[in-house]
């Protein structure tokens, strides 16, 4: 009788993908990564990677080679707002996440996948719902009527109704799930596609203390973040549920002011830093996740604070700096 389960982890070079393989080893997975890289900070734990593209449909039928009993599809187009709402990355973005997902779905449902996750984003919620910092709303029923911000969100909302119509139409069981703000140690710090607390973070390390850093915008903005483990804590419970398939959202209600998160970030690296506020790409003017949801059908909420999870990422960010002077 086989009692080893199989999973497939498709963008295994990124952030969460490669943090998510880890996880599913540990609990006992014969794991198959596959992405375009390899993990940029460490080695990948996947029983088998496969440097893939899956735009190509043939990647595609090649990593489906059986009937998985978990595939995780986690690969986009992506980055922080530098590379989001600049505009000049919308065409790339749509084509190639949506090519991915159209891909994963048609040759997944004939692989027979027995359980698939779709990794959605808080992007999706309109636009016209997070105007007020202090009360955003994202609750998973307000999508709609639906006016995401940018081209990003608008992709991954397209293709939480492919999952959903392969579900419907063919029996695939998806699972779908809206992350907010995932961050942590690994994940971009530099190069323009880092987020808010990545970036954050390596201008108060490299900064000398009574300086300054610069930030985006007046630093008003509101948003929730999610440390790592937490969020694929919410990930394997909503793959582990029998009969609760989301969308769900999956993100902290803890909600600070991008000034804030960079004070908290200052307190851990025992510096005082002057903000000096800069013209730059925003996002809307307040987001947080909304987990009455998910505590109702999942008995599940992210617990840590943020300021656990920024201090180990400032600490791991802070030795990324120093490595890199040091070669």
């Amino acid at each position: 009788m086989r009692t080893e389960r199989f999973a497939l982890v498709c963008g295994a070079g990124g952030f969460i993908g490669s943090h998510l393989v880890s996880r599913l080893k540990s609990e006992g997975f014969w794991v198959r990564g596959v992405d375009i890289k390899k993990p940029e900070f460490s080695e990948s734990t996947a029983d088998e990677f496969v440097i893939g593209d899956l735009r190509n449909p043939l990647v595609c039928q090649k990593v489906l080679d059986r009937p998985f009993d978990e595939v995780y599809q986690l690969a986009a187009d992506m980055g922080g707002a530098g590379y989001i709402f600049t505009k000049d990355h919308d065409a790339d973005v749509m084509h190639n996440s949506a090519t991915v997902n159209l891909n994963m779905v048609f040759y997944g449902q004939k692989a027979g996948v027995k359980k698939i996750f779709f990794s959605s984003s808080a992007c999706i919620y309109a636009e016209y719902n997070q105007m007020d910092p202090d009360n955003p709303k994202c609750s998973e029923d307000s999508a709609y009527p639906a006016m995401p911000d940018s081209e990003y969100g608008w992709e991954k909302l397209f293709s939480e109704r492919l999952y959903l119509s392969f579900r419907r139409n063919y029996g695939l069981n998806a699972k779908i799930a809206r992350f907010h703000n995932v961050y942590g140690p690994e994940g971009a710090w530099d190069g323009g596609r880092e987020k808010a607390p990545a970036a954050l973070c390596r201008k108060v390390a490299q900064a000398t203390d009574g300086g300054e850093i610069e930030m985006w915008g007046d630093g008003k903005q509101t948003r929730s973040f999610l440390y790592i483990d937490q969020c694929l804590d919410g990930v394997r419970r909503l793959m582990d549920s029998p009969d609760f398939n989301g969308p769900v959202n999956i993100g902290s209600e803890e909600m600070v002011t991008i000034n804030q998160l960079a004070e908290m970030i200052m307190e851990i690296a025992g510096k005082k830093l002057r903000i000096h506020h800069i013209p730059g790409p925003l996002g809307v003017k307040g987001r947080k996740s909304d987990n009455k949801l998910i505590r109702e059908k999942l008995r599940w909420e992210p617990t840590e604070p943020l300021s656990i999870g920024l201090g180990k990422t400032y600490r791991w960010i802070e030795r990324q700096i120093v490595n890199q002077k040091g070669s």
